[in-house]
C-alpha cells in the first residue's frame, strides 16, 4: 500500500473532512503504538508501512506505561485536540485497521503479542480479543 493510498484509507474509515486531519491522527495514533511496543518491533512495523510513517513511530519517548485499549485511547484523545476517549477509540480503529491491510499477518501477531489483550479489536480482528 501506498502512503496517498494508506492516508485515504484512513480518512475514509474514519470519516474524517480533510486529508489533513486523517494524516494529523494517523501520525498520533502511530506515535502513541511506537512508543508502546519496544523499539526493534517498532522498527520492524515502520519497515513494512509506506511513505515517512516510520517517523511517526519513532516520535514518542519510551517506553509508554504498559496500556489498556481504554488507556491507550486516552493517551491518543490527549493528543487530539477537542477528542475524549471515546472518539480517539474511532480514530485509533481506523488507523489500526488500516494498518493491518499495510503488513503481513506476522508482523501483526508480532505487534499484538506486545500489547494487553483487547487490542486486536483496533486492529479490525475482534475474532482474537
Amino acid at each position: 500500500m501506498k502512503y496517498d493510498e494508506f492516508i485515504a484509507t484512513v480518512r475514509r474509515l474514519g470519516e474524517y473532512e480533510s486529508r489533513e486531519r486523517a494524516e494529523h491522527v494517523t501520525r498520533c495514533v502511530l506515535g502513541v503504538l511506537g512508543a508502546r511496543i519496544t523499539a526493534q518491533e517498532a522498527e520492524d512495523l515502520a519497515a513494512q508501512l509506506p511513505g515517512d510513517l516510520a517517523g511517526a513511530l519513532r516520535a514518542e519517548e519510551r517506553p509508554m506505561p504498559d496500556l489498556s485499549p481504554d488507556g491507550f485511547a486516552g493517551a491518543v484523545a490527549a493528543r487530539l485536540e477537542g477528542a475524549s476517549t471515546e472518539t480517539a477509540r474511532w480514530d485509533v480503529s481506523a488507523v489500526l485497521t488500516t494498518v493491518t491491510e499495510s503488513i503481513d499477518g506476522g508482523e501483526l501477531n508480532h505487534v499484538l503479542s506486545q500489547l494487553p489483550s483487547g487490542f486486536a479489536t483496533f486492529f479490525g480482528h475482534p475474532e482474537l480479543a
